[in-house]
């Protein structure tokens, strides 16, 4: 590669990051992808490893393999400490050891680094409420929900037997409702018979969303049947009621009329809400983007920072200008991600080349959700599915996208055998999160 070759720096190895790296490896540039893991994570399927249905290793896939043929593309794990845009710089903070901290300098460059779970102002839930946004809280969420069956067994008092068997899912979306059928399933039919002192299929699990539906991102009929699907799982869909209150062996949640209810329980699954990175944030602070309540930058059409033609920003943490001036939020869903980190990995590669290319426009190819096995619901606009035919086509669409042929064919394996046997491989209790199993406490 020639000293002279244009240094693009990518931050952030999820959907939007690793696809403008992967569409930018073969072009002429010196390609630094930096990411404070050294793995792509699949996130979709997270929910499925912190119950049990899928292992840390199939869902994830080291980026050195990713780029191993690619002698101009370089991987640094760290994280990003500052980033000076008049300079066109960043500062660094090696993860994995190495020196405290180090500067990369940059022609170009490519910001996906995502967002996290909004607690909306209650930053003391995050301890008593996890979520499954990454691999090591999926993790740790396994521990606890498989813990509070070995806790149960063990219960002599027959409240808190039932405070341990329910388990609370805040938010009706996508990741809820997986999240909720899933464990379920895990409790009625996995782990049916394999207890002496207690009966998992007692265990009592509990949906709340604010809205008056779940799912509220696809059509109404569509929601409905998922929502039937989770009765028929024996999940209690709480609608218009929002939680209030998050203690270490309870949760109190308020109906629209603002009567409230505290429920005795200890484990609470948080998906609800998101917040973008805080590189978004400081994007703002050097440019003359602003940023919503959620903490999204807006960008220009072309996905570039205002002016800062040389920044792009994808993924969650941002909003484009429409062609009217006015912001628009995309859906935070892996779809539009790939899509804009193609389009800035086209644009950039457009600009070496001295073309342009038209503003970024987002192709919507429909939802899908999962509720459990062969139950799902899938709105692909011309086409509305659900039951065994929606699963079906959900779980081709997750292994097309799944990185590396090894795990689709294990992922496909697994599903196949859980279909077939309602097994689940994976139910270990192990690691950080052993310590804290059946308890919802820091």
């Amino acid at each position: 590669m020639s000293a002279a070759a244009h240094r693009v720096a990518v931050v952030g190895g999820g959907f939007g990051g690793l696809e403008a790296a992967k569409q930018l490896a073969p072009a002429p540039v010196e390609l630094t992808l930096i990411d404070r893991r050294n793995f792509h994570l699949f996130q979709p399927l997270t929910y499925q490893v912190a119950t049990g249905a899928l292992s840390p290793a199939e869902v994830c896939y080291p980026l050195r393999a990713i780029f191993k043929g690619r002698r101009n593309v370089r991987v640094v794990m760290a994280e990003v400490e500052g980033i000076d845009l008049a300079a066109r710089e960043l500062r660094l903070h090696p993860t994995a050891g190495g020196p405290d901290q180090l500067s990369i300098g940059y022609d170009t460059l490519v910001v996906a680094a995502g967002s996290a779970y909004s607690y909306f102002g209650h930053d003391e839930w995050r301890g008593l409420a996890p979520e499954v946004k990454s691999l090591e809280s999926a993790l740790a969420l396994r521990a606890r929900l498989l813990g509070a069956f070995e806790a149960a067994e063990l219960e002599a008092d027959e409240a808190g037997r039932r405070a341990l068997l329910t388990f609370v899912v805040v938010g009706g979306g996508p990741t809820g409702v997986e999240m909720a059928g899933q464990i379920a399933e895990l409790a009625r039919d996995t782990l049916r018979s394999e207890f002496r002192s207690v009966d998992p299929a007692e265990c009592r699990v509990l949906l709340v969303e604010m809205a008056d539906r779940v799912l509220t991102a696809f059509p109404p009929s569509l929601s409905k049947k998922a929502a039937r699907s989770l009765e028929g799982l024996g999940v209690t869909p709480m609608l218009r009621h929002t939680v209030v209150g998050i203690e270490a062996e309870s949760v109190t949640i308020e109906a629209a009329d603002k009567s409230a209810e505290r429920i005795p329980a200890h484990n609470v699954i948080w998906a609800a809400g998101v917040t973008a990175s805080a590189l978004g944030a400081r994007l703002a602070e050097q440019s003359e983007g602003d940023l919503d309540k959620a903490g999204r930058v807006l960008v220009e059409p072309d996905l570039t920072l205002p002016g800062h033609p040389d920044v792009f920003a994808v993924g969650d943490m941002v909003r484009v200008r429409g062609a009217d001036g006015a912001p628009q939020v995309l859906p935070g869903v892996a779809p539009v991600a790939m899509q804009q980190g193609r389009y800035a990995a086209k644009a950039i590669r457009a600009r070496l080349e001295g073309r342009t290319v038209p503003p970024f426009h987002y192709r919507d190819k429909g939802n899908l959700a999962t509720i459990g096995r062969a139950r799902a619901v899938a709105d692909l606009h011309l086409l509305r599915l659900s039951g065994l035919a929606a699963w079906l086509a959900w779980l081709f669409v997750h292994l097309w996208y799944l990185i590396g042929f090894q795990n689709k064919l294990v992922v496909l394996i697994r599903w196949s055998f859980s279909f077939l046997t309602r097994g689940r491989g994976a139910r270990l209790i192990a690691g950080d999160g052993a310590s804290g199993a059946g308890r919802t406490g820091p």
